[in-house]
């Protein structure tokens, strides 16, 4: 291994859909800088279901850890860390469909990873030196996703309410919320709760900028 290109420092940003959790990993990277971080989001790695009907992709559960191929994901966290480019995976949300080609992302001094069912995955907890769980209230949640799945996604509010109630909430019951035990920082209100981004973007600047043998 490269222990000069290796990262120092891989975080995991976790939490319910429309938590909040996008805008957290944004406000890191952003006061972090950019080409200090490599950014790998859960969603690129949704199972690819171009074998499948229309109609039974509308119907998919997306929200079961089993949807997501996360030992890919596993491996190019793991390259990154390692200091090697990853070739991440491109995915149509429109279609339910992988695409065929990939953005390969280069190492950084960080490593962030941001996904609903990070947190759930042992593996990719195993990766990671810092986890993070945003916690907002349900209600604000489901606003937050209808918002974004009819306005980027191209769907429709009634399919938003029924995959709502029908697999977002109870997986989120069965498997987002639980996982927030593993977590080692929880931050209320996702990214409207400015002191504690400060401390935690000051805690990964100071962590990312240590040398290797600091512990």
């Amino acid at each position: 291994m490269d222990t000069e290109a290796a990262a120092r420092l891989c975080i995991g940003v976790a939490g319910g859909t429309g938590s909040g959790k996008t805008t957290v990993a944004d406000e890191i990277v952003r006061r972090v800088g950019r080409d200090r971080i490599a950014v790998v989001n859960h969603d690129r790695y949704y199972h690819d279901l171009s074998a499948l009907a229309e109609s039974q992709r509308i119907h998919h559960n997306f929200d079961h850890p089993d949807a997501l191929e996360t030992s890919l994901m596993v491996e190019h966290v793991a390259l990154l860390r390692a200091g090697r480019p990853a070739p991440l995976p491109r995915y149509d949300f429109t279609r339910h469909v992988r695409l065929d080609e990939v953005e390969w992302v280069e190492p950084r001094a960080v490593v962030l990873v941001e996904g609903i069912l990070i947190l759930w995955e042992p593996a990719l907890r195993d990766l990671l030196d810092i986890k993070i769980f945003v916690d907002t209230d349900a209600d604000i949640r489901f606003i937050r996703r209808l918002g974004r799945d009819v306005r980027e996604r191209g769907r429709t509010v009634d399919s938003v309410v029924a995959q709502y109630l029908a697999t977002v909430r109870p997986m989120h019951l069965e498997f987002v919320e639980p996982s927030r035990r593993w977590a080692d920082v929880i931050i209320p209100e996702g990214g409207f709760n400015r002191v504690a981004l400060d401390l935690v973007i000051s805690r990964v600047e100071q962590l990312a900028s240590a040398p290797r043998d600091t512990p």
